[in-house]
């Protein structure tokens, strides 16, 4: 960057640099402890950036993604992972393969955790949403600064909340095996997305799940092969 003169940069961070706070909703003030390699690495990568603002004129935003799902609400873009990434993939494409019996089931891993219903709990927020807070970071970086925002609904749903919603999506009795749970996960976590509010003037318009989930469905029957043709 500094050898070809950029001079803005927009960082996609993650939520998983707070690791597992003791209070919620999550706060940019929330301390950053993260409890696996993914928030360590993004974390590393903060400061970085941070270090090198102070010193230089970057100009530059950090954006703390909480769990994004979603597709384009025009049904022109998806999400279609290679089949070698699926098993790693998001929770909805897993549900999405279970409707379409391309796996024999969805499995959710970890049942007794302290939260509502025993499932981890996770702040979903739409992909387009996402997009237009990229947009408004973008019109308002200065030079020599780093803003920091959580991007999220503010709103916390349950693994067990987010599978009764794509069942309504996808009209499909999806089978469910519940297992143990997976190491590295927290039990919840969900934002307070005021300071992204008054600063860039920005708020999740997609914040119902099974909405949100019904327009990934319609891509994904639209889209069986992603975004190869259909074999004749």
């Amino acid at each position: 960057m500094k050898k070809y003169d950029v001079k803005k940069l927009i960082y996609s961070s993650t939520c998983a640099t707070y690791g597992e706070p003791e209070k919620m909703p999550i706060t940019e003030e929330t301390p950053q402890k993260p409890i696996n390699p993914y928030g360590k690495a993004k974390k590393m990568s903060e400061d970085m950036i941070k270090d090198y603002a102070r010193t230089t004129d970057l100009a530059a935003t950090i954006l703390r993604y909480f769990n994004v799902i979603g597709s384009d609400p025009e049904g022109r873009l998806g999400e279609a992972p290679r089949p070698e990434l699926r098993h790693h993939g998001r929770i909805s494409g897993a549900c999405f393969d279970a409707a379409m019996k391309v796996i024999p089931g969805l499995q959710v891993k970890g049942t007794d955790y302290e939260t509502k219903d025993g499932t981890c709990v996770r702040d979903y927020i739409h992909v387009t949403d996402l997009v237009d807070a990229h947009v408004k970071a973008l019109e308002k970086l200065k030079p020599s600064k780093v803003s920091i925002y959580n991007v999220g609904t503010g709103q916390g749903k349950s693994v067990k909340e987010f599978v009764d919603a794509c069942k309504a999506a996808t009209g499909v009795n999806i089978s469910v095996t519940y297992l143990d749970r997976r190491p590295g996960d927290y039990a919840e976590v969900w934002s307070d997305p005021t300071k992204i509010n008054n600063e860039l003037n920005w708020s999740a318009k997609y914040v119902d799940l099974t909405e949100t989930l019904a327009m990934s469905w319609k891509w994904q029957q639209a889209h069986p092969n992603g975004y190869h043709p259909v074999a004749l």
